[in-house]
């Protein structure tokens, strides 16, 4: 099939807005903390620069907040999708708590995870969302179309940005290619901001903290005592 100048250039712009997300999430990764430390308005610069890019991405395609998946309508929608593949996840999860003989969660981290932290983490989840499937998935189908293989690459980008923790690849891998895929077929940022959440407590719960390695990515993942990292 002939591909047309026009076509070419949109692809063009949309695998540049996806690889200025990547580069920023990897700049805070691996860059931002050898360069300012811990200190917390390096991790905020990340997510203003991202929120204000996309929200120049979304003015220049006129893309309306309902498009992007910042609505309520279809939300059971998009939780009924969610549903089967988190049980299945969590299922599998269960069984390697169990076949490594996972200890129960610590009092001290457990208590990570009570109301206020749970909403923190949907929260986060859905910052995190908004980057990987309002931008990332919607530019990722201007080049390879709606389907699976605009998903596993959004999936793969996703799992990318979570090395060297291999764990948490291979779990960000499968998380993000259920999310990638529900997305293109009910696009809702608050159902997977809260299926984010639920997921990241089960992973904490299933694996042994040795494993985990505190859910460190980049740079963090090889220091002794860093920050809590990105996850």
């Amino acid at each position: 099939m002939q591909e047309y100048p026009g076509q070419k250039r949109q692809r063009g712009a949309a695998a540049a807005r996806i690889a200025f997300v990547v580069l920023w999430v990897l700049l805070a990764e691996w860059a931002f903390p050898l360069m300012f430390g811990r200190r917390a308005w390096a991790f905020g610069m990340l997510i203003i620069v991202i929120l204000a890019f996309g929200f120049l991405c979304h003015r220049a395609l006129n893309e309306t907040a309902r498009e992007i998946g910042l609505r309520l309508d279809n939300f059971y929608h998009a939780a009924r999708l969610l549903v089967l593949p988190m049980f299945i996840f969590m299922a599998v999860l269960a069984l390697i708590r169990y076949g490594v003989g996972s200890p129960a969660m610590p009092v001290s981290a457990a208590n990570r995870y009570d109301t206020w932290n749970f909403l923190w983490l949907v929260w986060w989840g859905l910052l995190q969302q908004y980057a990987l499937q309002a931008i990332v998935n919607r530019q990722a189908q201007v080049i390879w179309g709606n389907g699976a293989l605009s998903a596993c690459v959004v999936a793969l980008i996703f799992a990318g940005l979570h090395v060297p923790n291999l764990p948490l690849v291979l779990a960000t891998f499968a998380a993000g290619l259920v999310w990638a895929s529900v997305y293109q077929r009910a696009p809702n940022l608050p159902a997977l901001a809260l299926s984010h959440g639920i997921m990241t407590v089960a992973v904490v719960w299933a694996l042994p903290p040795w494993l985990l390695h505190g859910l460190r990515v980049g740079v963090g993942y090889y220091r002794l005592n860093p920050p809590g990292g990105i996850h």
